[in-house]
């Protein structure tokens, strides 16, 4: 859509297109980095929403809320449900196998500490509970991922910490 004469269109390409995505990050003492200055693999600031689903990764669970008013599931961790607003809900843990609903194969890192990893997939998963996640595919080569693949959830460690993170890989049939 054009702009009315000597106005300017909101997004879309121009001197500030792009700008957010370089906004800086917050290292853990809230200072701001740029993406340039990042060494070390983003980590999880866990809140009292999230603090569950974090604590549950680094015990080898996958957690994920599901409602008590409409019994949905919902991912990621929310202070209401997505689907009916009720503050209601209940932490479960998912047996941990999905499908690839979509993926992608990152050939240039976004931040160098990703730079060691590359060629790697990034992907959303369909978790048999019924939602979905972003994480990546590993323990296979990238060319081997397709849409509908069986999955089943690892966990990657951050190196300098002990906080996993959810990531997966082939199931095993």
């Amino acid at each position: 859509m054009r702009a009315a004469p000597g106005q300017r269109r909101r997004g879309g390409a121009g001197p500030h297109a792009g700008r957010h995505l370089f906004r800086p990050l917050l290292d853990h003492h809230g200072e701001g980095l740029t993406m340039a200055e990042v060494q070390t693999k983003p980590m999880p600031v866990p809140d009292n929403i999230s603090r569950p689903y974090w604590e549950g990764a680094n015990q080898g669970e996958f957690r994920f809320q599901r409602c008590s008013a409409c019994g949905k599931a919902q991912f990621y961790s929310r202070y209401a449900c997505v689907h009916c607003h009720s503050t209601k809900h209940e932490w479960q843990v998912a047996v941990g196998l999905g499908r690839v609903a979509s993926f992608s194969v990152i050939h240039r890192a976004p931040l160098s500490s990703f730079a060691a990893d590359t060629p790697y997939v990034l992907a959303l998963v369909d978790l048999d509970e019924g939602f979905r996640f972003m994480c990546n595919v590993l323990n296979c080569d990238p060319a081997t991922v397709k849409i509908g693949m069986r999955v089943r959830v690892c966990y990657e460690t951050r190196s300098g910490t002990e906080q996993k993170v959810p990531q997966v890989e082939p199931a095993k049939s």
